[in-house]
């Protein structure tokens, strides 16, 4: 019910077929701000082996179109893949979106690959390790020993997508501007 012009979350029929054609459209603020932040720090994505962890209308589905659309052969898994390790273990991008807490750990790791860290789970500050008991669905601490690059959880990706949802605000407002002139 959403004018598809005002979806600035990117979400509604139109915008979703938009980027599935590869069309100009307002695109899922996380899956963007991620995009920019392998941008940021120059991940070569053409025929890079990404694998997105996470099927989600919300953000997986999404990530493997933009992915796609930078000529990443793209493996979209979830928490049910078979032998979901190796899957991993082949990536050169990893993009953890499967709400598991710290499922992806240094064994699902290929060395030198960049980590993406979407996860948000809650536990206890004890079992989390620290106060706020925010971590993501990747073991961080291992990882980190084996990725060339990773984001944190809690202050990764989150800042990202709050960014990406106030740059689809604007965009979306000059787009209406321009038409209502």
């Amino acid at each position: 019910m959403i004018d598809p012009g005002k979806d600035v979350d990117g979400l509604t029929p139109l915008n979703v077929g938009a980027l599935s054609l590869g069309q100009p459209g307002l695109r899922p603020c996380t899956p963007l701000g991620v995009m920019e932040l392998l941008a940021d720090t120059d991940v070569r994505l053409e025929g890079a082996e990404a694998v997105v962890v996470g099927r989600s209308n919300l953000f997986g589905k999404p990530m493997a179109q933009l992915l796609l659309g930078e000529n990443a052969t793209v493996t979209t898994c979830h928490s049910r893949t078979r032998d979901l390790r190796a899957v991993c273990a082949r990536a050169d991008v990893l993009i953890a979106a499967v709400g598991r807490a710290r499922l992806i750990g240094a064994d699902f790791v290929k060395p030198g690959a960049v980590v993406i860290d979407v996860g948000m789970n809650r536990l206890t500050p004890e079992q989390a390790g620290n106060k706020s008991g925010l971590v993501g669905d990747v073991d961080y601490a291992a990882v980190a020993e084996v990725a060339s690059a990773i984001t944190p959880v809690p202050g990764g990706v989150g800042p990202m997508t709050i960014a990406l949802l106030l740059s689809n605000t604007l965009q979306a407002a000059r787009r209406q501007a321009a038409t209502e002139a």
